[in-house]
């Protein structure tokens, strides 16, 4: 009887289908993964084999479930199918595993029962069959339901990111705009100065960030263009920009002399806004009173554009998600969380790197680092 052969050599099947799993390129069979798999199949089948040679044909249906699959609600193969499917989706694996790994056992059943000479009955290979049917249908079907429903989530949380950034760009750049206007009617300024400049900016990249939005949505977004400009001029244009900011907050902000030979390659709207939302954070965080320093120098081949401010220094458990979405580490919960989040993803893009030196007991650094570029060969 094919129930007696399967209790008798339990072991031996079970081993034989790890064997044959650990063959396969990067699959390696764990009790943890088994779990759902393999022995609580093979206890299931003999049950349901006992069941029929009884005559128990309700208790077989209700142990795996008639053929062509489980018409109203899963059998006890198809729960722990089901299980073990949505198992090898969590472990990475593919859906080709889930089918590989009831053949695995269908082909150790058979290849013992030769070594052994234990013939089976007609009857009992199609019991064999159809369990072995209804165990890969649900586990199958599971396996593919969680990985929609995973895929689903993996959309909508990249499209809630992405509307989050839209709106923590627009913010900033209106944000710079509303300053800059209150500047001109505070100092009855001339809209052709500095400030007027400023505002002219912000309202550019409120245009510039519309249009890539729009671009974007209609599946037509490009690369962004990159430009070869003056690093003097650049952190000329970010510290106009954040003197509104610096003063709105009662921040000192030096910004030390740049080397006027110096120039970098990016998209300078990008890096402008990288650079702004170091600042913005550094301003935010940086204790009352306390200074803020922007400087940019070149480092051998690379160009460095530091912001460095007098927050107290970062709790180093809380250093490697600064750069998250969504993540705040003062106790200033103002805004998004998304500002270094931005800047991080703006120069990876034009190829650069942006890190962050704790300064224990003083503040931090955030250093974007770029190729550098020589102005004479423009």
């Amino acid at each position: 009887m094919m129930h007696t052969f399967l209790a008798n050599n339990r072991d031996e099947l079970i081993a034989r289908c790890k064997a044959k799993v650990a063959q396969r390129p990067y699959r390696q069979a764990t009790e943890e993964q088994l779990k759902n798999g393999v022995p609580l199949f093979l206890e299931q089948l003999r049950r349901t084999l006992q069941a029929e040679e009884a005559d128990e044909d309700a208790e077989s249906l209700k142990i795996s479930g008639g053929s062509g699959g489980d018409s109203l609600s899963l059998s006890e193969v198809g729960v722990s199918a089901a299980a073990h499917g949505k198992q090898l989706l969590e472990l990475g694996f593919s859906i080709n595993q889930v089918v590989h790994d009831y053949g695995d056992l269908c082909q150790a059943i058979t290849e013992l029962a030769f070594d052994r000479d234990a013939p089976f009955a007609i009857p009992e290979f199609r019991t064999l069959n159809r369990c072995l049917d209804n165990a890969i249908a649900d586990a199958v079907t599971k396996f593919s339901e969680e990985r929609d429903i995973s895929i689903s989530s993996r959309q909508h949380a990249a499209e809630h990111e992405r509307a989050a950034f839209l709106a923590h760009e627009l913010r900033n750049h209106l944000s710079t705009a509303i300053l800059s206007v209150a500047a001109l009617e505070q100092g009855s300024l001339s809209i052709s100065g500095a400030t007027g400049a400023v505002l002219k900016r912000s309202l550019a990249s409120l245009k510039s960030l519309i249009d890539r939005s729009l671009a974007d949505v209609s599946e037509q977004h490009r690369a962004l263009p990159a430009e070869t400009f003056s690093l003097a001029s650049f952190i000329a244009d970010a510290q106009h920009a954040s003197d509104l900011d610096a003063k709105a907050r009662g921040c000192p902000f030096v910004v030390t002399p740049v080397d006027p030979a110096l120039a970098i390659r990016a998209n300078r709207g990008l890096m402008l806004g990288a650079v702004s939302n170091l600042l913005q954070n550094a301003f935010k965080y940086t204790h009352a009173h306390t200074q803020v320093t922007l400087r940019a120098h070149a480092s051998g081949k690379r160009v460095l554009i530091d912001v460095e401010d007098c927050c107290g220094g970062l709790d180093p458990q809380t250093v490697d998600d600064l750069f998250k979405p969504f993540v705040q580490a003062g106790p200033d919960r103002t805004g998004l969380g998304l500002g270094l989040s931005i800047a991080r993803k703006s120069v990876e893009s034009d190829g650069g790197t942006l890190t962050v030196k704790n300064l224990p007991n003083k503040g931090c650094v955030f250093s974007i680092d770029l190729p550098l570029h020589d102005l004479d060969r423009l």
